[in-house]
């Protein structure tokens, strides 16, 4: 049972007994001891204060002498705070309660009717990746999938059921820029016959496509056009433009190229999102969805909601929301982002009974989002006000930002190599001094740390904050890093294993103290489930992060002054083994939220 469940009716009947007064649990505040004071608990006294009729520092030591017996060892009154040291007994009783329980900190919700009737757990659908399959994932796509996949494991284990989707956007303008750069330039190469990922190859032609196309408007401002006329004017841009008109139109050759285009890119990114550990329930794609968001907006239209200018393009007039209006068909009758992610909307809540939508977009795209909620409510949509857009911080780079079209990309698949090949590299003297290491293991161990090592230094950021990417900082065995507390973990195991086998504790009732370097272990390991209730309720990551290297920091504090398999008291030995045991368990489930994996020894 938890500390406040058994400390909350004592102080209730304990303010009754002293002062004649009833009071609610709610009226009951506890919160951790201050670092600097005595205790484990505190209690605030100042609710209680005006009906006893006395003052602060007299209501906590009534109060205090009042708890102490049984769960209570000892208090502490400053002011109109009480603080509360608890017995031993009951920390122990927690951690062998932590020990039996192999899914500790999970939230279990118990569905309720049929769940394929949508009668289950509620469900929670969280988007993240939406590729574009003119370009290969690049570092800010790096920082979208670990937040994403991660938000979706922490909001599993606080007991949502979790549909894990991704939206690719493989239509519109700029996958004909591609596409284009390719018929034009290619040569008829492949990603066989260049020995290329496919979405290496085709990010290529964009790249390619801006370069032409930047040298066509400098060749017609040469010629005494302004350069916005040269932007629209310029050749490659008219035929891109066509080539889209083509594709909604569905015209064979067009729709044959992009076929073949996007199974290229779609082998690169399976490719990708292997190796970075992140995987979907669903997938959607925009040449699907955007034929729904077309319709809507024409259903719109013909109720009032929208209106079509001269030109023959659609709008939506968002004056009454305190914005501007938003272009939702273009004059020539295709689709902008908007459409189509009102079909895709349509189409989710169709296929799932979805309690909360979540969109995992940078924060470039709150305006997108805050617009797209007031459309969906306006077409009479009840899940238009639900949304849910996670907004986080862009991925900077020390020389600035990212722009693909220019080529000037981090790219995901080199990233994840290179930090792989840094930890092989920082870790030989470590792992190859291993009894009976093979090179399999050792790369395995590396690919381990290496992409351990990005991802916690992704995720421990705030990540509604701006990051600057430094990869040299994250692969460290000292410090808050993710090889850190995976060294941590290692070391945990390689005790467990010379252990040969956990002792049996019993009930530990022998023990006539426990250390305080022990008692702060039991402490930390308890505030686990909390700590994920928390990071689901502020979909932070980041706040998983903190703990497992505080966990991972007192261990190590534990370990530095406390033996364990030396301990010639068999009681403190079994003590220690056990809380070891269970500081492994609890980081590698934090960690796993986290999507990062732990090596069994480093």
């Amino acid at each position: 049972m938890k500390l406040e469940e058994i400390l909350i009716p004592q102080v209730q009947e304990a303010v009754k007994d002293l002062y004649g007064i009833e009071i609610t649990a709610e009226q009951v505040q506890l919160q951790k001891t201050r670092a600097e004071f005595e205790g484990d608990i505190t209690l605030v006294v100042f609710p209680f204060v005006k009906a006893a009729r006395k003052a602060p520092a007299m209501v906590a030591q009534e109060l205090g002498e009042k708890l102490v017996g049984g769960l209570v060892e000892k208090f502490n009154a400053v002011q109109g705070f009480l603080n509360l040291s608890i017995a031993q007994s009951y920390w122990l009783e927690q951690l062998q309660e932590i020990a039996q329980n192999e899914k500790f900190g999970q939230l279990s919700r118990e569905a309720k009717g049929d769940e394929t009737k949508g009668e289950g757990k509620p469900l929670m659908m969280v988007e993240y990746s939406s590729p574009n399959t003119n370009k290969p994932l690049h570092l800010g796509h790096v920082r979208n999938n670990l937040l994403g996949y991660s938000i979706a494991q922490i909001q599993e284990a606080n007991g949502w059921n979790v549909v894990k989707t991704n939206i690719v956007n493989d239509r519109g303008i700029h996958i004909c820029k591609s596409m284009l750069a390719w018929q034009k330039f290619g040569n008829g190469e492949t990603p066989e016959s260049s020995g290329k990922k496919g979405d290496h190859l085709i990010g290529d032609y964009y790249v390619r496509f801006d370069k032409e196309y930047k040298a066509q408007i400098k060749e017609l401002m040469a010629q005494g056009m302004d350069e916005e006329t040269a932007k629209k004017e310029a050749p490659l841009m008219k035929e891109a433009q066509a080539m889209l008109v083509k594709w909604e139109q569905n015209d064979p050759e067009v729709r044959g190229l992009w076929q073949k285009m996007n199974e290229w890119v779609y082998a690169g990114f399976d490719e990708t999102y292997a190796q970075m550990g992140v995987g979907f329930d669903k997938i959607y794609y925009e040449s699907d969805t955007y034929l729904v968001g077309k319709g809507e907006v024409e259903r719109g239209l013909a109720k009032g909601d929208f209106y079509r200018r001269e030109d023959g393009s659609v709008w939506a007039d968002l004056a009454q929301n305190g914005l501007d209006e938003k272009l939702l068909l273009r004059a020539d009758g295709t689709s902008v982002y908007m459409t189509q992610d009102i079909g895709t909307a349509k189409l989710r809540f169709e296929d799932y009974p979805i309690n909360k939508m979540v969109y995992v977009v940078g924060n470039e795209q709150e305006y997108h989002f805050k617009v797209l909620s007031i459309l969906l409510d306006r077409l009479g949509f009840p899940f238009g006000k639900e949304l849910v857009h996670f907004s986080y911080g862009m991925v900077e780079l020390p020389n600035g930002k990212m722009k693909s079209r220019e080529g000037t990309v981090v790219d995901a698949d080199d990233l994840m190599a290179q930090m792989i090949a840094d930890a092989k590299e920082i870790s030989k003297d470590k792992v190859n001094t291993l009894p009976d290491i093979t090179e399999e293991e050792a790369s395995e161990i590396a690919r381990m740390v290496g992409l351990g090592a990005l991802k916690y230094f992704i995720l421990k950021v705030d990540p509604r904050k701006n990051m600057l990417f430094n990869p040299a900082e994250s692969i460290d065995f000292n410090g808050n890093t993710g090889p850190f507390i995976q060294y941590t973990y290692a070391r945990i195991k390689s005790v467990l294993r010379k252990a040969e086998s956990a002792e049996e504790v019993g009930s530990l009732e022998s023990l006539k103290t426990i250390e305080e370097k022990e008692l702060a272990l039991i402490q930390r390991l308890c505030d686990y489930p909390a700590t994920v209730r928390a990071a689901g309720d502020e979909f932070s990551p980041a706040i998983l992060c903190n703990y497992a290297y505080a966990l991972a920091c007192d261990f190590n504090s534990f370990y530095h002054d406390l033996s364990i398999l030396n301990e010639p008291d068999a009681q403190k030995r079994a003590l220690r083994l056990l809380l070891a045991k269970n500081v492994a368990k609890v980081l590698n489930a934090a960690m796993a939220l986290l999507g990062i994996e732990m090596p069994e020894r480093m």
